[in-house]
């Protein structure tokens, strides 16, 4: 018995219901099969605001988006990307849906993915930026520098900004022994 699944949840189903089952009267357990299932590629995606275009005082926007087939895996963290696709609600199921009554959450389900940040290896880096790089490095200041990027638009919570540096770029050496 094949059962597709449309829904995030799912009930696998306990009684055969084939007119061959029915006929024999045979009461058996069934068991979920994943060796013959079929699944289809899936990736739910959160895109948030981006920093520059929030404004002052205000928190960034999320959407939930709903990648199929060829467009998952496509969109990493960090990543700046363009998405177009439909806008879906998803009711709410079970207790949550008597609460809510007719709200429902909203998705983007996406048709297509326009990056805009290339790799690292796509970088071409000008003469003026590399000087500029150089002249980070040799100030003898980069620390600060660096701390005063991460969130430059919350004021203040310098050593916090610090110890999130040593965290992200930060650690110890482990050699094992294979």
């Amino acid at each position: 018995i094949f059962q597709p699944v449309t829904t995030k949840q799912f009930t696998p189903m306990q009684e055969c219901p084939s007119d061959e089952c029915k006929k024999n009267n045979s009461k058996g357990q069934l068991f979920l099969s994943t060796r013959a299932s079929k699944f289809l590629p899936f990736q739910e995606v959160k895109i948030q605001e981006m920093a520059d275009q929030v404004p002052v005082g205000h928190i960034p926007r999320t959407l939930t988006v709903h990648c199929h087939g060829t467009l998952t895996r496509q969109i990493n963290p960090g990543d700046v990307v363009d998405i177009a696709g439909i806008f879906l609600p998803t009711p709410y199921t079970g207790f949550k849906a008597i609460r809510a009554g007719l709200l429902t959450d909203t998705y983007l389900e996406a048709q297509h993915v326009n990056q805009h940040k290339k790799a690292y290896d796509d970088l071409v880096v000008d003469a003026r930026t590399f000087r500029r790089i150089e002249q980070y490095k040799n100030s003898g200041h980069m620390y600060e520098y660096l701390s005063r990027s991460i969130a430059p638009e919350i004021y203040g919570h310098l050593d916090v900004k610090k110890a999130l540096l040593l965290l992200l770029i930060g650690g110890v050496t482990k050699e094992m022994g294979d």
